[in-house]
């Protein structure tokens, strides 16, 4: 959270100025998004199921991956499920508890589902790395862009085991506004620090861009999205070439 847009954030003041900066390792490509599902007529009545199965090897590989996000961070990570009910979630825990052997400098934590929520809007300060399944990431990370007052501010990554990725903003498209210069350009040029971050371990390289960034909205700089009645509105195109020419 930018402390120059803190007044666009939908939560109180006191609980912005705490400082907020936390990342969501969600598992992206498994179960009950992809996994057996299947609508039917049983004795006259309409059953629908999508079922929520994960094997152990999806589970360590994600798992994985967040202990290594978390350490190149600030060594905190929390894993989300909801393990007094599922049996899915269990072995999530099962199998982060076996992998935290391994790591031990990461300071581990659970936390269910329905509790991280409420958490992600009361205090927000106490994340650093959140690892999740697919579908309770999909609902979390939603929430969590929605603290930044803009979603047009937040870069994503889709990432293999392996170096690869892929780096694109959470927002996607906007067609509706394609060509006019307004898009805010700021998640997708983060997504290069994340790249930068992550595919090719050059820190030094991606903080220049988050403190470019960071310098230009100091200054009173904002797409349409952002602009909070002080300051200037620029463009697209202005922006970028604002960042550009601060790093």
């Amino acid at each position: 959270m930018h402390e120059s847009l803190k007044e666009l954030s939908h939560l109180r003041s006191d609980i912005v100025e705490k400082g907020i900066d936390f990342v969501v390792v969600r598992e992206l490509t498994g179960r009950i998004y992809f996994g057996e599902r299947k609508t039917e007529v049983i004795d006259n009545v309409e059953v629908a199921y999508d079922v929520e199965k994960y094997d152990e090897n999806e589970i360590r590989r994600i798992e994985r991956k967040a202990f290594e996000t978390a350490r190149i961070r600030n060594k905190k990570l929390t894993c989300v499920d909801k393990a007094n009910v599922l049996d899915s979630s269990k072995l999530w825990r099962k199998i982060m508890n076996e992998l935290s052997e391994g790591y031990k400098d990461i300071e581990l934590n659970f936390m269910y589902v329905d509790n991280a929520a409420i958490q992600l809007i009361k205090n927000p300060s106490q994340f650093d790395t959140i690892v999740t399944n697919n579908i309770f990431g999909d609902i979390i990370s939603d929430e969590a862009s929605m603290i930044t007052g803009s979603i047009g501010m937040l870069p994503s990554a889709s990432l293999r085991d392996d170096k690869s990725g892929m780096y694109e903003p959470i927002h996607g498209s906007s067609p509706d506004i394609a060509g006019q210069n307004k898009v805010n350009p700021i998640a997708t040029i983060l997504s290069v620090t994340m790249m930068l971050r992550y595919s090719f371990y050059l820190e030094k390289e991606a903080k220049k861009i988050e403190e470019a960034v960071t310098k230009v909205l100091n200054k009173g700089y904002g797409t349409i999205d952002i602009y909070n009645g002080i300051g200037n509105v620029i463009g697209t195109k202005e922006m970028g070439y604002l960042i550009a020419n601060e790093i």
